[in-house]
């Protein structure tokens, strides 16, 4: 059996679990850390070292001088640099290959944060505070609305004709998956409920999505 040659240190997030989603796809060997969020461990020393930002993901190359990446954008690119030398899950193609990265840092920009706020106010604030609760709320219904516009006569987020299957859908896929989380309503966004509904049937997104 092959070691380990990444570690996956992450917790069961939307963020957390497109990581493992690429590692499966990748079918590589990787070791996994599992860090308890309730009892803030991504705020502690040892994790701080790896991310001083303290937030999962993160992940250390074993094979490469124990390198650390933070950040999920940063770790995709990072892994389909070395990981994924045949282009499968990114491109060769520089016009494809800046197109992913627009999609991809569309979620890290703009879904992500914005429908984690959306999160917050709808699941976890200490009181009800409907403002909030709205603002985040349709704005994370802006965002999907553009994806919706985006997967138009398309399969994937980027690539040429009907695109193809990127780091850029994973990364994305995982949050609209949390949809209902944030009382969001996916029935209003056809095409990205089917799209979302075909990545999730692949056996790889499965695996991942059991991880931590």
């Amino acid at each position: 059996m092959m070691s380990a040659e990444i570690e996956l240190l992450t917790s069961a997030t939307p963020n957390g679990q497109k990581i493992s989603i690429f590692l499966e796809e990748l079918e590589i060997p990787y070791a996994v850390t599992s860090v308890d969020l309730g009892k803030d461990e991504q705020k502690q020393p040892d994790f701080l070292r790896i991310n001083p930002n303290g937030r999962i993901p993160a992940i250390i190359d074993h094979s490469r001088h124990e390198f650390p990446v933070f950040e999920s954008g940063a770790i995709f690119l990072y892994l389909a640099d070395h990981y994924d030398k045949n282009y499968t899950f990114h491109f060769e193609d520089a016009d494809e290959k800046s197109e992913m990265i627009q999609w991809l840092f569309f979620q890290n920009a703009g879904v992500g944060p914005i429908q984690g706020q959306a999160n917050h106010f709808f699941r976890y604030a200490p009181e009800e505070i409907q403002y909030g609760i709205s603002r985040y709320q349709n704005e994370t219904k802006r965002l999907y609305s553009v994806l919706e516009m985006r997967l138009k006569d398309r399969d994937f987020l980027a690539g040429k004709g009907r695109g193809k299957y990127t780091i850029a859908d994973m990364s994305t896929f995982t949050w609209v998956r949390w949809a209902p989380w944030a009382g969001i309503d996916l029935e209003m966004f056809p095409r990205l409920k089917d799209w979302a509904r075909g990545i999730e049937n692949r056996e790889a997104v499965k695996k991942g999505l059991l991880v931590p």
